[in-house]
């Protein structure tokens, strides 16, 4: 069943318990700290019920003959590959790419899960049936899943178990019933958790062998007794108004950190338990890591054409879309671009399969894992090349756009802030719009997302030689100094 926006945020007024600062928020629907993204949020659900995108979005599955998200569809062919990337971009084009755990992302995750239950089967506990019906249950309810696997750590070079008396910070069971266990701890970066319908609580780091009180993953709603989601500083709430703050005050998913104290989960909703291999694997060996990376890279695709966009409005503004050295900025932004299209269309067309997912198709490993890369050292270039165009134009603003309308001051900035090719109400429009994207608060958390969006660069450069490339053009390489090509070149077999 496709829900509607306006359900969705219905549902999110279920006594959840979230605190920004010392204040205790209500329904994070109202809460000026939140109810802006909740109905950015909202306005996505909306879209699959919108005749102009209700095909890109949805898919009819046979078995029920009902609707559900395209996110959630398990991917069979190259053709439905496109068409999930189609459905992403969609919802991604909303935000310009600023909302990044959407619920798309970890929906396309969930579909991975259950393309393989078998990965959830351990020795003591069997979780496959769980995972199933996870995502039987999230499709059928059109749910909002979000995802907390990050370990806060008092000491990063110990295990989470070496941490010490006092410093148990990382997720673990404190007893189990016949009924299910009772967990405590936290989970760091829940980006969206505040506005989720339920969380995946996990790991998708290698655990220490020493760890095993913390290897397990399960879900738990917002909700649960003794479920506790303290935000980080809210952008929204720092915004002073939607034309001051176009996108901070529109799409901040926020951050939060989520504290468990003895939280009741059922062992319905246990996916692994007490297993390191496991709960490593079901990120690793199913399709989940690469059906969320294709989300992603769709998603940071977009938000370059936005930022680029951007940038073709700066030199236009200006009068310097004519000058060599702004056209050769905006050619590389442009540039940037199309790199970051390429990766997304060249991972669906070297799409690969594997004998044990049974003809469920997975973007291709290696361009996935490269995108990675790409995506964190080409934003940091993008946004100083962007804020580069704009000069000093980007620092020299008005309070706020209203002043424009003050008896004394208005006249003066219509005078003083304008160019040959805008009214002041235009460039200071313009420039506000791109201080939001590229220097404010919110853009610098976006600069440091995009750079750990997919892990920590030392796990992911390093995660990139497990590939075996480098061994593969070794060989390449190595005819060389034999003289010769006896076999051709490494992707030529």
């Amino acid at each position: 069943m496709m829900r509607n926006g306006a359900a969705y945020l219905s549902s999110l007024n279920d006594g959840r318990i979230v605190w920004l600062g010392q204040q205790k928020v209500g329904n994070v629907t109202s809460a000026a700290a939140f109810r802006n993204a909740a109905q950015s949020f909202a306005q996505l659900y909306e879209l699959s019920h919108d005749p102009a995108s209700r095909a890109a979005l949805t898919y009819l599955d046979p078995a029920s003959d009902t609707r559900h998200a395209l996110s959630f569809l398990i991917p069979r062919s190259y053709e439905e590959l496109v068409s999930k990337r189609i459905a992403h971009k969609t919802w991604a084009e909303e935000s310009f790419g600023f909302l990044g755990r959407s619920p798309d992302y970890m929906a396309s995750g969930i579909a991975g899960f259950a393309a393989r239950p078998d990965v959830f089967a351990g020795g003591d506990f069997d979780g496959s049936a769980n995972v199933l019906s996870l995502y039987r249950r999230t499709a059928e309810q059109d749910l909002f899943v979000a995802f907390t696997i990050t370990n806060p750590k008092i000491d990063k070079a110990k295990s989470l178990a070496q941490q010490g008396p006092g410093n148990d910070i990382g997720v673990r069971t404190v007893r189990e019933t016949d009924g299910g266990i009772v967990v405590s701890g936290a989970k760091s970066i829940g980006t969206a958790a505040i506005f989720a319908d339920e969380i995946i609580v996990g790991t998708i780091e290698p655990l220490s062998q020493d760890d095993v009180d913390y290897a397990l993953s399960f879900t738990v709603t917002p909700a649960t007794p003794g479920v506790t989601l303290i935000s980080r500083d809210s952008y929204e709430h720092a915004a002073r108004s939607r034309e001051d703050n176009p996108l901070s005050s529109r799409f901040d998913e926020n951050d939060a950190l989520l504290v468990l104290d003895n939280v009741f989960i059922p062992w319905e909703q246990v996916l692994t338990y007490r297993d390191i291999q496991r709960t490593f694997a079901m990120w690793w060996e199913t399709p989940a890591y690469t059906n969320m990376a294709h989300q992603a890279s769709v998603r940071f695709w977009t938000k370059l054409e936005f930022l680029a966009g951007l940038a073709s409005l700066v030199c236009d503004s200006h009068g310097s879309a004519g000058n060599p050295q702004a056209r050769a900025q905006l050619g590389r932004l442009l540039g940037y671009v199309q790199l970051a299209k390429s990766t997304v269309l060249a991972a669906e067309a070297g799409h690969e399969t594997k004998a044990e997912d049974d003809g469920v198709v997975r973007l291709n490993r290696e361009i996935t894992y490269a995108q990675r890369i790409l995506a964190g050292e080409i934003y940091p270039k993008f946004i100083h090349e962007l804020r580069m165009l704009c000069g000093g134009a980007l620092i020299q603003l008005p309070d706020s756009l209203h002043d424009l309308d003050h008896p004394d001051i208005g006249p003066m900035l219509r005078r003083f802030i304008r160019s040959s090719a805008q009214s002041a109400d235009e460039r200071i429009r313009l420039m506000k719009l791109v201080w939001d994207a590229s220097g404010s608060a919110f853009a610098s958390r976006h600069a440091h997302y995009e750079q750990f969006y997919q892990g920590a660069p030392h796990v992911y450069l390093a995660q990139m030689t497990f590939t075996g490339l480098a061994e593969k053009y070794g060989r390449f390489a190595s005819q060389a100094l034999a003289g010769k090509n006896e076999t051709g070149g490494p992707d030529n077999h």
